[in-house]
């Protein structure tokens, strides 16, 4: 038998009407019931607004505006503005099937000692499933030297426990993407994770809208989280110190070219810093 644990359920969404509902239903037909549902509205203007509005008639929902600021201040303010001890996150274009939760409060329930768990996910692109590379496998062997390189943890996956939010967090709204690989390896370098190896997690993708295809030099944005984790984290050995080393500078060494062939002088001075810094450590 499950512990009743609350958990606050966070959506940020910004013009995501026409997948926003979808998200939202899948996390209301939830057989575990214990649940808030935090909805942010980071300043939509679609239809966003109005699609809400079916959704205040549900007393365990919850729907908060900001002026657009992104997904890291939205999901913040969806922290902020929760006091239940288990968060989970799920994207606007992203949906849960139905025993997502009760499988992961179990596996909780019976790991005491795991305040950060995520499971397996189905892959949809444009509408047809696909099969993830198996550089995405998301197996919990090795998980933080493998995460330096990409985002291995969906964020619509993931529960975590509050104070371990607070102690890691918030999410850096500094960050336009990446801000979940910057806060998962701040976790996972001094936390261990658990993982439910079972797709409970459908991962939409490959829409115009999608922030990964906004913002194609991801590369730009994992370099200065690995430069923060490197030079603020005290509780990491010379052994992963050398690890994040090695991925800044091979980063590095892609970025770089690619800048002065593009003319990109504020963006290679930038990382050039960064790569310096590392390298006269």
């Amino acid at each position: 038998m499950i512990s009743s644990m609350k958990v606050d359920v966070i959506v940020p969404a910004y013009n995501r009407a026409h997948t926003l509902g979808r998200a939202l239903d899948s996390v209301l037909k939830q057989t575990y019931k214990d649940f808030n549902l935090i909805i942010i509205d980071d300043g939509s203007t679609d239809e966003t607004p109005a699609l809400l509005e079916k959704y205040k008639a549900y007393p365990q929902v919850y729907i908060y505006t900001q002026k657009n600021s992104g997904v890291s201040s939205a999901r913040n303010l969806g922290v902020k503005s929760t006091t239940s001890p288990w968060i989970s996150f799920l994207d606007s274009d992203d949906e849960w099937l139905s025993d997502k939760l009760e499988k992961q409060m179990a596996f909780l329930n019976s790991h005491p000692e795991i305040k950060f768990l995520h499971t397996e996910e189905i892959w949809v692109r444009n509408g047809v499933r696909v099969n993830p590379k198996v550089k995405h496998s998301k197996s919990s062997e090795n998980i933080f030297e493998r995460s330096l390189e990409h985002c291995l943890i969906s964020p619509s996956t993931v529960i975590l426990d509050r104070l371990l939010f607070n102690e890691c967090g918030p999410f850096d709204e500094e960050f336009i993407v990446c801000e979940d690989y910057d806060l998962w390896l701040k976790i996972m370098a001094h936390t261990p994770i658990g993982f439910i190896n079972e797709p409970l997690t459908i991962k939409n993708g490959g829409h115009d809208d999608q922030l990964s295809t906004k913002f194609p030099a991801m590369d730009y944005w994992r370099i200065k989280s690995l430069v923060n984790l490197y030079k603020k984290n005290d509780q990491l050995n010379e052994e992963v110190k050398g690890l994040i080393r090695n991925i800044i500078i091979k980063k590095s060494e892609i970025l770089l070219p690619g800048y002065i062939k593009h003319k990109n002088t504020k963006a290679y001075e930038e990382v050039a810093q960064m790569l310096k810094q590392i390298m006269q450590n």
